[in-house]
């Protein structure tokens, strides 16, 4: 039992709000997730030669500055670093693979969470106004916002077991559920080449998501194709550059609530969440269908 929420502000006007009003709506699942809590925030884009990384490390008083300098004279690049608590935000305008192998060769400890142009993710184990406040999240501006609040059942409760969970460039996921055959797809992800940090089934999902789409896949197609190769009950919430989608398995047996307005776009498994936000009582508020993909932006 987890809780997901995700907040998509269409009015431009609310989006210096962001994270305000994400903030009770996360808050709203605590009970449903008392673990961990990770969101997932799309802000700031960067330029297009440019790319930006999410990490995180274990020790307090891990020393980001260093690295971020020693990682400009291994790989000849110019990049930034700002630390927000556990977590820290690179970007950088070297490629993409060239930083992965250099933070896995030189930095094992550190984890790379997320990547893309806008979308930067932070999680921790702990109740969600503790983690949300430890990542300054609170006056945060943006476009979009996924959160999820966890109670373990497949898998530790650790850091990085927390959700979302990255599944490409400016993409990643949060998940309500638990697959049966996460076991086999995770022998089969990592014949293909994908890496895993944790034991979480969550995380299968994401890499799975990863592998179609490197294959070519939209990610339309990707979601159509997990209906078939996923089994178990799931409601998933995935992140994109322009909004999110939502898919629920062909039971539905996990909650899901979606609602619009002229202003927003919000969906949250149970409908509390949704109704902290300003308008919800004028809302469009309907229940998603069994193996149905919601989405606002487009899936590339």
């Amino acid at each position: 039992m987890c809780g997901i929420v995700g907040l998509y502000l269409k009015n431009e006007q609310l989006r210096p709000q962001l994270g305000s009003l994400f903030q009770p709506m996360l808050e709203e699942m605590k009970s449903r997730g008392p673990d961990s809590a990770g969101v997932a925030i799309y802000r700031d884009a960067v330029a297009p030669h440019q790319i930006k990384y999410s990490l995180a490390h274990d020790q307090a008083d891990y020393d980001w500055q260093l690295l971020g300098s020693e990682l400009d004279n291994h790989c000849q690049c110019e990049s930034s670093i700002r630390q927000i608590d556990s977590h820290a935000i690179l970007v950088c305008d070297a490629p993409e693979q060239t930083v992965r192998n250099w933070l896995k060769q030189h930095r094992p400890g550190v984890r790379l969470v997320g990547s893309g142009s806008s979308l930067e993710i932070f999680k921790e184990v702990g109740l969600p106004e503790a983690v949300y406040s430890r990542f300054e999240l609170s006056t945060a501006g943006g476009t979009h916002m996924i959160g999820h609040t966890r109670m373990a059942t497949e898998s530790a409760v650790t850091t990085a077991g927390s959700h979302p969970f990255a599944t490409g460039a400016d993409l990643c996921l949060v998940h309500n559920g638990s697959l049966s055959n996460h076991n086999r797809l995770r022998e089969q992800l990592e014949k293909a080449g994908l890496e895993f940090q944790t034991e979480n089934d969550s995380e299968v999902a994401a890499a799975y998501m990863t592998l179609k789409i490197r294959e070519g896949m939209t990610l339309r197609q990707t979601l159509k194709q997990a209906l078939i190769d996923l089994d178990g009950f799931y409601t998933f919430c995935v992140g994109t550059t322009n909004g999110f989608a939502v898919l629920r398995d062909p039971i539905a047996c996990k909650h899901a609530v979606l609602a619009e307005t002229d202003d927003w776009v919000a969906m949250a498994t149970e409908y509390r969440a949704i109704a902290t936000l300003p308008g919800s009582e004028t809302a469009n508020i309907w229940e998603p269908k069994p193996q149905t993909i919601y989405a606002w932006g487009e899936l590339e």
